[in-house]
């Protein structure tokens, strides 16, 4: 059996900087668990620099981007601040997201289909500074159509629907909706990622969709960690997705 394509995986590490803020010290070390993830075989970081500054600081992303040997997926909001740091910093990879200062973390995906006009000028600035813009999006056509609209080349899928299924039955149809968006979306021309929720448990049929490119999971790799460490976390979540592609 072989692979059919290969699948890419980026770790967040936010929560790391969750327990750090937590009790306002130094550590742990969100930039020292990203260089650690990269050594594990993390294919790229992703840091959330919210606007509340709830977990990633300023200092953390300007830290690794000067040091990380992968890619930097810089998770922002579209606000005028959050693009002049993406530009300033110019990280390869920024995908904007919603953001809601009452949020315990993402709820859903960004309403480009609403807001095409001024997210259109967030992908030109980014596309002209050679940065890859991706959209955190349900799996919905019409956010598709927008993103394709935008000039946006990268979509991440929103899989915490999926995630949060109680049933077989319903995990079935979420699953079904993702690879629908998926396929819709590669056939578009557009790279898609996806996101949110994906487990050891779960991340199988995500990571088996063809048109998958890469997952980026955070929080349920930081809770492993706890109990085997990061390195042993990175390297089981990533051979579950592996072996998922094979045929």
């Amino acid at each position: 059996m072989t692979l059919s394509q290969t699948i890419y995986l980026g770790v967040n590490v936010d929560h790391v900087a969750t327990v750090r803020q937590a009790r306002g010290v130094s550590y742990p070390c969100p930039v020292h668990a990203a260089l650690q993830a990269e050594l594990a075989g993390a294919d790229g970081i992703t840091m959330h620099l919210r606007e509340d500054r709830r977990h990633i600081q300023d200092h953390d992303v300007e830290r690794f981007a000067a040091l990380c040997q992968t890619k930097l997926n810089f998770e922002i909001a579209a606000t005028e601040e959050m693009l002049n740091k993406a530009l300033a910093l110019k990280p390869k990879d920024v995908c904007l997201v919603p953001e809601k200062r009452e949020e315990l973390t993402t709820e859903g995906g960004l309403d480009v289909a609403s807001q095409k006009d001024r997210l259109k000028d967030y992908v030109a600035a980014f596309t002209e500074a050679g940065i890859y813009t991706s959209m955190f999006i349900d799996p919905d056509h019409a956010q598709i159509d927008a993103c394709v609209a935008i000039g946006a080349p990268v979509i991440e899928l929103h899989t915490g629907a999926y995630a949060e299924c109680k049933t077989d039955a319903a995990k079935k149809a979420e699953l079904q909706k993702i690879s629908k968006a998926s396929d819709y979306a590669s056939k578009a021309g557009l790279i898609v990622n996806a996101g949110h929720g994906l487990t050891r448990q779960n991340v199988a049929p995500i990571a088996a969709i063809d048109a998958m490119n890469e997952l980026n999971i955070g929080h349920s790799l930081i809770a492993d960690s706890v109990y085997s460490g990061l390195t042993a976390a990175i390297q089981e979540m990533k051979k579950r997705m592996l072996e998922a592609r094979q045929r």
